[in-house]
């Protein structure tokens, strides 16, 4: 079980690291068109933060099984784009619409730096 676990928080790390990138430039794009974020875009943010959710769950399952991070830190990374996504989400929602596509691009730049630091840190 504990084997498993730890395969799903290594595989979805990869996957998240890639979803940030490619969400990171779909928004940088958006807003150098001076465009406003599409339904497809904000979903796809939503997808990444409960895909953020899963990832932290399977890590405190192997967390709680005994296996734990090289750093303590790896751990702060995580909580860090749990609560960081959302926030950035909601934040987001109040203004222009190419203030949104300005937001949720960086916001996905700095989460993709955290998965990657999280990397380093496990």
């Amino acid at each position: 079980m504990t084997d498993a676990l730890l395969f799903v928080h290594q595989v979805g790390a990869r996957a998240l690291v890639a979803f940030a990138v490619v969400l990171g430039i779909w928004g940088a794009y958006l807003y150098f068109r001076r465009d406003a974020v599409s339904g497809g875009f904000r979903s796809s943010f939503l997808i990444m933060a409960g895909l953020t959710a899963v990832q932290g769950l399977a890590g405190l399952g192997v967390f709680i099984a005994g296996q734990r991070p090289a750093a303590l830190l790896h751990v702060v990374y995580g909580a860090f784009a749990v609560l960081f996504l959302p926030g950035v989400f909601l934040y987001a929602q109040n203004g222009t619409k190419r203030r949104e596509a300005v937001i949720l691009a960086g916001a996905s730049w700095i989460v993709a730096i955290a998965y990657l630091r999280g990397f380093a840190t496990g």
